[in-house]
């Protein structure tokens, strides 16, 4: 596979010769680094047999690196039409291996791309969209999902609130939503100076490997609870939870919770416990 990763054009002289440019309204920031883009492929773990569902892959740094380290499928998907009318310059090279799809990733539908192999979702996400596309992959049912790993580049600032743990600033709606179905954890970080143009802000790569059994709870019930408790975060929950418009107590007795506790201070499984509380038939 690597020589026809070789054969390929230098990234940089495929980005010029296509005049392409990050632009600010697609998110977008070039990953150059290809020993960055290597091991973010590696992180997805071995790849044989797999079918891959990249995003934004823009002009295809890290799907160069995907294929290289012998993706069953990748499935790139790519809202920018100068970026897909680049890429399919090398489809020819990959046998059939690399799929070039020009989608916005919120609309994109996954199902018909998928083969009888596992699946993951592997991607350097645009900013502006990365906490509602991983909020749309955790939300996904049936559950368990299509994929069986996400490996995604998120702002740190979004990766340090996916992997928080309760009692810190950084704990939140996000934190419980990626915790209850997912264990995530941060793999690295990426400086700015890794892209074109460099964000202001550092990058983290996150591995989140969907839990087969997360606890028993309604998803619309627990984002429910949770929005209302950290909608007012640094109010009591006895007081916060009023906007559910039921009498937070005996929810809060049933759930096994102290009425004094803040959102912030209130593990996943309190907050799972909660939903169940506030609708035991569902």
């Amino acid at each position: 596979m690597t020589g026809k990763i070789d054969a390929l054009p230098p990234l940089r002289d495929f980005i010029r010769r296509h005049r392409l440019s990050a632009r600010k309204s697609l998110g977008q920031n070039f990953l150059l680094d290809l020993n960055l883009a290597a091991r973010i492929a590696r992180a997805a773990g071995p790849l044989e047999g797999v079918t891959v569902i990249e995003i934004g892959p823009g002009p295809g740094g890290l799907t160069r690196a995907l294929l290289a380290l012998d993706a069953g499928q990748v499935v790139a998907v790519e809202r920018d039409p100068r970026s897909v009318a680049a890429l399919t310059e090398i489809v020819a090279h990959f046998a059939g291996r690399l799929t070039i799809v020009e989608a916005d990733a919120m609309r994109f539908d996954a199902k018909p791309y998928l083969g009888r192999g596992p699946v993951r979702v592997v991607g350097n996400l645009p900013f502006n969209i990365a906490t509602a596309l991983l909020v749309a992959w955790l939300s996904a049912e049936p559950w368990p999902p299509f994929y069986d790993a996400l490996v995604l580049t998120f702002q740190r600032e979004v990766a340090e609130r996916i992997v928080a743990a309760p009692g810190s600033k950084q704990y939140g709606r996000l934190s419980v939503l990626a915790q209850w179905r997912t264990e995530p954890r941060i793999l690295f970080d990426i400086a700015p100076s890794a892209f074109v143009p460099p964000p202001k802000v550092t990058s983290s790569v996150v591995r989140l490997v969907p839990r087969a059994t997360p606890a028993r709870c309604d998803l619309s019930v627990l984002e429910r609870v949770t929005g209302a408790a950290f909608g007012q975060r640094r109010k009591m929950l006895r007081q916060s939870l009023k906007s559910l418009e039921r009498d937070p107590a005996p929810l809060l007795a049933a759930a096994g919770l102290d009425p004094t506790a803040r959102a912030e201070d209130i593990p996943v499984e309190g907050f799972v416990a909660l939903a169940r509380a506030f609708a035991p038939d569902m």
